[in-house]
């Protein structure tokens, strides 16, 4: 009998070591098998080499305040890379393209004006139509023409200002003034769309026609006066990558923000049509 209770004593402490060993295994699994779940789900994705560099980026005008924006905006996000931004006339930036200016970006505020550039084969791929803008007229905040609508800028009492027809927002105010089928003979002709808004800024004139998006950022130091309704034409802007871009990567990556969720809202709140 005493042999008998010291067998089943040694057999029920074996058993127990044994469940003992499978808890402690089990566990150890367990441990093992969430320490690699966590590191596969909790750990931060690697985001890949960091963008560095600078690039060239021309682009119309009227892109200026928006541009800007963004510029902060992915240089921020971006502590390594820098954009240089050079604006113009459309036509004016095409030019230096065309003659061999290493860009990286063009940003235009025509399909005529890029189409130079991609007529001469300098862009890598099919332009983006990012944007969309119409013409407004802008007289002084006084109004001391009275200006009320786009008839009035024919009569000889009113001096206006209009962006020279090379230009996308001259292109623009020739068409629009030939459908309403008003003639303005303008005291000045400007080689871009803020030149034009300065000269009713420091009053020297009592009207121009530029973009709503240049009104807009001119705050109160214009009023804006809406031309024709939803029919009259518009003008689209273009981006493309040179094909010989100093810095595709960066070049890529900008105009990819660009056309980002950001950069659709930026335009937006600038006064632009984006789709």
């Amino acid at each position: 009998m005493i042999h008998a209770r010291t067998r089943s004593r040694r057999v029920g402490l074996v058993a127990a070591i044994a469940a003992t060993a499978l808890i402690a295994l089990t566990a150890c699994s367990s441990s093992s098998s969430g320490d690699a779940t966590d590191t596969g789900t909790g750990a931060p994705e690697s985001s890949g080499p960091a963008l560095t560099g600078q690039i060239t980026v021309l682009a119309a005008a009227s892109l200026t305040d928006t541009f800007d924006e963004l510029k902060t905006r992915f240089e921020a996000e971006n502590p390594q890379a820098t954009v240089t931004l050079s604006y113009g006339g459309s036509s004016a930036l095409a030019q230096q393209i065309t003659s061999g200016a290493p860009v990286d970006l063009f940003f235009s505020a025509s399909a005529a004006t890029m189409k130079t550039v991609t007529d001469a084969g300098l862009a890598a791929g099919e332009p983006d139509t990012f944007a969309h803008n119409a013409l407004e007229i802008a007289v002084p905040a006084s109004n001391p023409a009275e200006v009320e609508k786009l008839a009035d800028l024919s009569s000889s009492d009113v001096k206006v200002a209009l962006c020279a027809e090379e230009v996308p927002c001259g292109a623009l105010a020739k068409t629009v003034l030939a459908a309403e089928g008003v003639t303005v003979t303008p005291v000045s002709l400007e080689p871009d769309v803020k030149s034009a808004l300065t000269k009713v800024e420091l009053g020297e004139v009592d009207a121009a026609l530029v973009y709503k998006t240049d009104v807009t950022a001119a705050g109160s130091k214009v009023k804006g006066i809406a031309v024709g309704d939803a029919s009259t034409p518009t003008t689209a802007y273009l981006a493309a990558q040179l094909k010989d871009a100093p810095n595709a990567e960066v070049a890529a990556a900008f105009l990819a923000f660009v056309l980002s969720d950001t950069g659709k809202t930026t335009l937006k709140n600038a006064g632009f049509d984006v789709d």
